[in-house]
């Protein structure tokens, strides 16, 4: 398999990116006025402007090679037709099987595996349905009021961004809790208000074995147990949705309440799957129908838009040509809408998790920058926070900035000023002021020339940071299906370009071996695994020192 870097498109950048280190992008606008038109994409639901990054037709016709050469759409053919692209796990990649509405068949070891997705549809349709209408009883013969979702990383933050994006939609007649994290602060913080008479809870686990969720799990059981004074409750008041549905029966799960998802299936990919049953109990099913009718219209896109105009395709691009090329070490995720405020976290594991990696498909160590690293957060917010660091650092951040023309909550006068802010963040970005500007400014507003001396050096701006604009028509089920899908393939074709497996996770695993063999010593009192003397003393400390405070 060639190396990336021996690519003649791959030399073409390399020897580019030099050259264009020393361009500026409000000289490019000056000599290109229709960069807007060359570098933007308009679909369905929203548009891309990606004219502000620093890029000419140049470079995109080296980036297309790159695509060409890199075979990116061979293989995207050969994800969607169920072969087995996660190398290292010897598993298809076939979370776009899971919102087929086009309900085409997809074959994996023989099998019509649509025909499985729909069979299990079918199931969460009557669940939710039987569940919304109050016929799902709990132990006393309440109907079911509240949902509470015991998962962490896929398991969590696809449904609860999803929930919290669109909280609008809600007829509030089932309220979603989350609970992710093994501090046994969050579980008690959502759980005392509740009545356990009217909670169901969903374990969502793709291997049954997190330790986390399982912990949460127990806890829940005990707490709804000491009410209902019944073990046999737990039937009544949980369910569960896993990969390795044996292990959920040896827990104790019926097999009638146990929904089912395929180890063709990432965790962080599988919001799509029954591990969205939260999202369709808080909205109903139609509404997480619409969800995966948005993704399907954007793996749609993904399959037919020629190169060049093809959203993910050329996102993937430039945050390659950004991070390899330019040496750009991190990357903003930056929402001007309340409703997408998890969008930067759920974002955060979709890629890093995916991409986070330092050896090529043959195992042979990575000599080129590979992607960045992904932060951000609301962009209003972060105006009063971390953009001081965007605008004036000396490490260059490019972002992406989400905004929507139509508002889901109309208050007079809100979203003007919120898209003013948006529309400006991007051309201040871009353009910044320099040193004469700052000079002439601060002159006319009559400062005297001492004053100016001392003040001038810090309020230049140098500009020239890249930015994605991506502008909604309007946050809706089909938008945020689309747009999450968009960002999944953009991950996909990231690693095909850096020759990267997305779609396994071994530094999670090793964390979590070590975490296992620490938690025995935590519980016992002689110690027999050996560490490194930092590790060693302060698992001593701890033991110590738990022993003094009870």
């Amino acid at each position: 398999m060639q190396d990336r870097t021996s690519l003649s498109s791959w030399k073409a950048l390399v020897k580019h990116a030099e050259e264009i280190k020393h361009q500026h992008m409000k000289e490019l606008f000056a000599q290109e006025p229709n960069r807007f038109e060359q570098f933007s994409v308009e679909l369905n639901r929203f548009l891309i402007d990606y004219s502000k990054n620093l890029i000419t037709k140049e470079t995109m016709q080296s980036l297309f090679e790159l695509a060409e050469q890199t075979e990116v759409l061979q293989w995207r053919d050969a994800m969607f037709s169920g072969e087995r692209i996660n190398k290292t796990e010897d598993r298809a990649v076939l979370h776009t099987a899971l919102r087929n509405r086009s309900k085409s068949a997809v074959i994996l070891d023989g099998e019509n595996i649509t025909e499985q997705v729909e069979t299990e549809l079918s199931r969460m349709e009557i669940f939710v349905n039987k569940v919304r209408r109050g016929d799902w009883k709990g132990y006393s013969g309440k109907p079911i009021k509240h949902v509470v979702n015991l998962g962490v990383g896929g398991s969590n933050l696809g449904p609860q961004m999803v929930t919290e994006a669109l909280k609008n939609l809600s007829d509030h007649n089932i309220r979603t809790h989350y609970v992710s994290n093994v501090d046994g602060t969050q579980i008690a913080d959502v759980l005392r208000p509740l009545n356990p008479e009217n909670v169901l809870f969903i374990v969502s686990s793709k291997s049954f074995s997190t330790t986390e969720t399982l912990t949460n799990a127990q806890t829940a059981m005990r707490w709804l147990v000491s009410a209902a004074f019944d073990q046999q409750a737990i039937k009544k008041h949980f369910v569960a949705v896993t990969a390795k549905p044996e292990k959920a029966k040896e827990y104790g799960f019926s097999a009638d309440n146990i929904f089912r998802m395929w180890d063709w299936v990432g965790g962080r990919f599988s919001l799509w799957s029954a591990i969205g049953l939260p999202i369709a109990l808080e909205f109903g099913f139609e509404k997480f129908i619409e969800l995966l009718e948005g993704a399907h219209e954007m793996d749609q896109h993904f399959r037919n838009a020629p190169l060049t105009q093809n959203a993910p395709i050329i996102l993937a691009l430039i945050a390659v040509w950004n991070s390899t090329f330019l040496g750009c070490q991190s990357h903003a995720i930056l929402p001007y809408d309340q409703t997408l405020h998890m969008l930067a976290a759920y974002l955060q594991q979709a890629e890093m998790e995916s991409n986070g990696k330092s050896v090529t498909w043959n195992g042979e160590a990575i000599t080129y920058p590979t992607v960045a690293s992904i932060w951000g957060g609301l962009g209003i917010n972060g105006q009063h926070a971390f953009y001081q660091y965007l605008h004036q650092s000396k490490n260059i951040v490019p972002a992406d900035f989400i905004g929507s023309v139509e508002s889901v909550t109309p208050l007079e006068g809100h979203h003007e000023t919120l898209m003013a802010n948006f529309f400006a963040q991007t051309q201040a970005l871009m353009c910044g002021v320099n040193e004469k500007q700052v000079r002439a400014d601060l002159l006319a507003k009559g400062r005297n020339q001492k004053f100016i001396d001392t003040l001038a050096p810090h309020k230049v701006h140098s500009g020239n940071r890249p930015t994605n604009t991506i502008l909604l028509k309007k946050l809706d089920t089909w938008t945020l299906g689309s747009l999450v899908a968009m960002y999944e393939h953009k991950i996909f074709v990231q690693g095909i370009l850096l020759q990267i497996c997305s779609f396994d996770q071994w530094g999670v695993e090793l964390g979590k071996g070590l975490a296992e063999k620490i938690h025995r010593e935590l519980t016992e009192v002689e110690s027999s695994c050996q560490h490194d003397s930092s590790t060693e003393r302060l698992i001593q400390y701890y033991k110590q020192t738990k022993q003094q405070l009870s």
